[in-house]
């Protein structure tokens, strides 16, 4: 289950995606989660669907990598969908016991179920075609007018970056600490869901400490590197806007449009 989990993960191969700016890719993916709120009618689903769908071809990341992520979700959509079914009040269709499911319930859960899974999609698709590097960079470039306000720009990039780099790394960390203890007897996987979550709470420690020691390894190559923030450092390879990204954009606002008009055609 934790080797499922693909944010923060990079797919390396060539292709147009991996390519594009990393401004494109973060304006593209918020972009497309805001679309998700705007409708509610399956055709606008459709056609946010037939546009991911494109990207990941377009990608070259295999379809059952990018839906791999998704079982690692697979419980908390579980629990937001029976929640929405059962506690939404409306029109009854079917009753039994103290539960009753509405008409307005299923419309909301099945929204919600279909959001969640996009958007979880969606998001994947900007980490595994950009390197944590280029993240940082675009993530600078498009925060940049927030310095006015005096906020520290490149610091704030370069945690959420580190954030999203770590998350594969603790996975795997995890994932060997759990390895470990089973060959000594340790048993996650008998029991009922209190059990289970109990059994995991010998993996804190150690995953803490692993954790702690990888941030001081992290802190101490940065100070060797003389890293004194983002004032005055140049960049190696700095972003310029290729012809590819400026019809990226157009293809994103050109989803947009489509997506808007056809919830105002359907409505």
């Amino acid at each position: 289950m934790l080797r499922d989990i693909t944010l923060g993960q990079y797919y390396q191969t060539e292709s147009v995606i991996h390519r594009l700016d990393p401004r494109v890719k973060l304006a593209g993916t918020l972009l497309f989660i805001i679309s998700l709120f705007f409708f509610s009618h399956p055709a606008g689903y459709l056609i946010a669907a037939v546009f991911l769908a494109l990207v990941i071809r377009l990608s070259h990341v295999p379809f059952r990598f990018m839906v791999k992520g998704m079982k690692a979700i697979a419980f908390l959509l579980l629990i937001t969908v029976v929640f929405n079914l059962f506690l939404t009040p409306g029109e009854e269709l079917v009753s039994f016991w103290k539960l009753t499911i509405t008409m307005e319930g299923v419309r909301t859960a099945v929204n919600i179920a279909v959001r969640l899974a996009l958007l979880i999609v969606g998001s994947s698709i900007m980490t595994l075609t950009t390197t944590p590097s280029n993240l940082t960079d675009g993530m600078e470039k498009g925060l940049r007018p927030l310095k006015l306000f005096r906020v520290p720009v490149h610091e704030v990039a370069m945690m959420m970056s580190i954030a999203l780099r770590f998350i594969p790394i603790l996975l795997e960390e995890t994932d060997k600490i759990m390895k470990a203890q089973i060959a000594r007897g340790a048993d996650f996987e008998s029991g009922n869901l209190i059990h289970r979550a109990k059994a995991l709470v010998p993996l804190l420690v150690p995953l803490f400490i692993s954790a702690f020691r990888r941030a001081n390894d992290l802190a101490m190559a940065m100070e060797a590197r003389c890293y004194r923030g983002g004032e005055g450092r140049t960049k190696m390879k700095p972003l310029t806007y290729q012809k590819r990204d400026r019809l990226a954009y157009l293809c994103i606002f050109g989803y947009l449009a489509v997506s808007i008009c056809a919830g105002k055609v359907i409505r």
